[in-house]
């Protein structure tokens, strides 16, 4: 059985291949447009991880991390970040909102399933 990621991408052209490189690593994947369906979906799909745009409409990736790490059914899912900011400090500040790594946009096709996976044994491997 394939685990879950919910992606949470509000961009269709991104979205689509996050999912294509997912799905083709192995996951599934379940996609919320923004962070309220993030919210609603993070129960329904049950999800081993999150993969989390920062640029959201309305409420933000950082928004969202802090009401995911609220809801006890995802307190302790590992959250990824996964933005086009990269300016100094961003990651900083996407690990104090509750994520637990950082990927930059655009992603790099060839090692973005591996990006993921390490940051997933990383999280495993302290909790």
């Amino acid at each position: 059985m394939a685990r879950t990621i919910l992606l949470v991408e509000d961009n269709e052209r991104n979205s689509y291949l996050a999912k294509y490189l997912l799905e083709h690593g192995g996951f599934a994947v379940v996609v919320a447009p923004d962070g309220p369906r993030a919210l609603a979906l993070v129960v329904e799909a049950a999800p081993a991880a999150i993969l989390l745009d920062i640029q959201l409409p309305g409420m933000d990736g950082y928004a969202v991390a802090r009401a995911l790490r609220a809801t006890p059914v995802a307190s302790r899912l590992p959250i990824i970040a996964l933005t086009s900011y990269a300016m100094a400090g961003d990651r900083e500040k996407a690990l104090a909102a509750g994520c637990d790594g950082y990927i930059e946009k655009p992603i790099e096709p060839d090692s973005f399933v591996a990006e993921i996976e390490k940051v997933l044994a990383t999280v495993a491997a302290r909790r």
